[in-house]
């Protein structure tokens, strides 16, 4: 490999192709030979070069069997039972078609010249899912629907070689769903119920089904391959429309990597192939179409590392990797112990080390820390309250100021493992605004005083004593602040009789307004990299009815972006974090009217940049 040394010491990769996050990171799709006959809702088997699918719907029901051999389609002998709908698996010579429409119970088995009908479902049902791994004596089928009005099932069967087991359910009924494995270690992924399209997935571990991470876009009519820990999911179609998205699970997250050419739904893909090597075959764009689509992930690759310089010779530029914070996702993460709202946040925590306290429309002294993956219950705080103003860390905060009344002047400093009441703010105040790096140095401003009295007084903590500081320029309760108690902003906020698109930051010395939101609301989360231009803002309350909103919008200094959108809309949950790296947690959800215990983490995924000069 060359390099390029400069004066300053560093050195520059030379590469034909840029690096990417992982190998499957680094795939594409490319056209592959067409079927005989276009169809849709069929099933699939085999591997890329040795690929089988049969059955699905020409405009009728179809027993047609075809195999691929990596670039031409053969047709077969058919199956017994014409249908579409079916779940499939197993290899290109020893496959299984199981269920189907019309809420179909039966099974049949391909030896790799003829079907055979064996032992029937114990429930018949149509757009159900399946795991076999490349076998035919072993799998696993899941969900489907068998009511005209098209109501998911939560059922499970598994598969002997000889007969059909019920066992555990999966947590949420589903059909028209996707996912690949064994029958002892599965993952079932999306799909659709109560004809909504859900993201949520499960994990099977011979036993019992857990939620794990979910995928970024909710559709039904996907298609999948790999395994239960490796696996790309392909196509499919939102509530609004067919999409051509892909992405990659990993065991552990979801990552979207390329688009397949066509947006298609209803696929039939290489059960047995892998996240590297993979095909799917006909489907809806909106009609039925013959094409199949290769997805093959290259063998050798450079993997980003955040910082890394590289000059693309087949480009013929100079880039460097960084964190993309527009390409960033929200998924779901471990939910609070207790549901609430008006959660204060240590509003410097991390995505794996937050710290909530307080919430609940009444007030709470419930306080929860959180690891990146759950949340534990720690020491409680001595005043119950809600919508306190946070700052600091997940083991240095401090918590001020808030409402019932009771905690309107109080403010309390955590170190980790107990609350200690410290000295009061010289305004007592509730729905204020705060951050702040530590228990020793925090900042809040504006807040409310009934009746409808709005403030502007800001006031700095040095962790001894409050001292009065600029007002705010424009009086407000309940904004959205991030920063630290030298360099803080404030977007939005509430005032009689609305909610507000004006930002203010402060810079040590006084408050300036700057660039207006793109949607006016009040009660978000933030997180930011502890500087006044460098903030995410995400949730909140809006006018209107719903009054809750999912926007999740990007200060960069100088004007504001929108962003992927929360998955639950909802106003004040609680915020920490980075623009990269953030987490949102709890917070009121309407519809419906309830307190949530929903976390969700945003991250931002690595990405290459070209380098120019100025």
């Amino acid at each position: 490999m060359a390099t390029y040394a400069k004066e300053k010491g560093f050195t520059v990769q030379t590469l034909s192709t840029d690096p990417v996050a992982s190998q499957v990171a680094g795939g594409s799709w490319a056209s592959g030979g067409n079927m005989n006959t276009a169809r849709e809702e069929g099933g699939g088997a085999g591997t890329q070069t040795a690929g089988l699918v049969f059955g699905g719907s020409t405009g009728s029901d179809s027993a047609l069997n075809e195999s691929y051999d990596g670039s031409s389609w053969t047709e077969l002998a058919d199956l017994n039972d014409a249908r579409k709908n079916a779940s499939g698996f197993g290899t290109q010579t020893a496959a299984l078609l199981a269920g189907g429409n019309p809420n179909s119970a039966n099974t049949e088995t391909w030896d790799g010249s003829s079907w055979t009908e064996v032992n029937n479902l114990n429930t018949g049902r149509e757009n159900i899912l399946n795991a076999g791994a490349g076998v035919t004596t072993a799998g696993l089928v899941w969900g489907g629907y068998d009511d005209p009005a098209g109501t998911g099932r939560a059922i499970v069967e598994s598969w002997n070689g000889s007969s059909w087991t019920e066992v555990n359910d999966l947590n949420s009924e589903r059909y028209d769903c996707s996912g690949n494995g064994t029958s002892t270690a599965a993952l079932a992924v999306s799909g659709t119920d109560g004809g909504a399209p859900i993201s949520s997935v499960e994990s099977w571990n011979g036993s019992a089904w857990t939620e794990v991470a979910e995928a970024n876009t909710p559709r039904g009519g996907t298609s999948s391959t790999g395994t239960y820990t490796s696996l790309i999911l392909v196509g499919g179609a939102t509530s609004t429309a067919t999409v051509a998205n892909t992405e990659y699970y990993d065991g552990t997250s979801w990552t979207e990597v390329s688009d397949i050419s066509t947006a298609t739904r209803d696929q039939m893909p290489s059960k047995a192939g892998t996240s590297s090597l993979a095909f799917v075959a006909g489907g809806s764009q909106p009609t039925r179409v013959a094409t199949t689509e290769e997805w093959t992930a290259p063998s050798t690759f450079t993997k980003q590392i955040e910082g890394q310089l590289f000059f693309n010779s087949t480009s013929n530029a100079f880039k460097v990797t960084e964190k993309s914070v527009p390409g960033g996702v929200w998924a779901t993460g471990g939910s609070l112990n207790t549901a609430r709202a008006y959660i204060g946040p240590a509003t410097r925590g991390t995505q794996d080390a937050a710290l909530g306290f307080g919430g609940d429309p009444n007030g709470s002294d419930l306080v929860e820390s959180y690891n990146g993956t759950s949340w534990s219950e720690v020491a409680e705080i001595n005043t119950p309250r809600a919508a306190a103003a946070g700052a600091g860390t997940q083991t240095s905060a401090l918590a001020s100021t808030g409402f019932p009344s009771t905690g309107k002047d109080k403010v309390e400093s955590w170190n980790g493992s107990s609350w200690t009441e410290v000295a009061e703010p010289n305004l007592p105040r509730d729905s204020t605004n705060g951050t702040g790096a530590s228990n020793t140095s925090a900042i809040i401003f504006g807040g409310y005083n009934p009746p409808q009295i709005y403030e502007a007084e800001t006031e700095v903590w040095d962790g001894t004593s409050w001292t009065e500081v600029s007002d705010l320029n424009t009086a407000r309760r309940s904004g959205g602040s991030a920063g630290i108690a030298t360099s803080a902003m404030l977007a939005g906020g509430s005032i009689q009789p609305g909610v507000l698109d004006n930002v203010e930051t402060w810079n040590g010395t006084s408050w300036t307004e700057v660039a207006e939101m793109n949607a006016a609301n009040s009660q978000a989360g933030c997180g930011s990299d502890g500087t006044n231009t460098n903030v995410l803002r995400f949730g909140g309350e809006k006018s209107g009815s719903p009054n809750t909103t999912a926007t999740t919008e990007l200060w960069n200094g100088s004007s504001w972006t929108e962003l992927g959108d929360l998955a639950t809309a909802r106003y004040t949950p609680g915020g920490a974090g980075s623009t990269s790296s953030a987490i949102a947690f709890g917070g009121y959800t309407n519809p419906p009217a309830a307190d949530s215990a929903l976390t969700e983490e945003w991250t931002a995924p690595l990405a290459n940049f070209t380098i120019t000069s100025s």
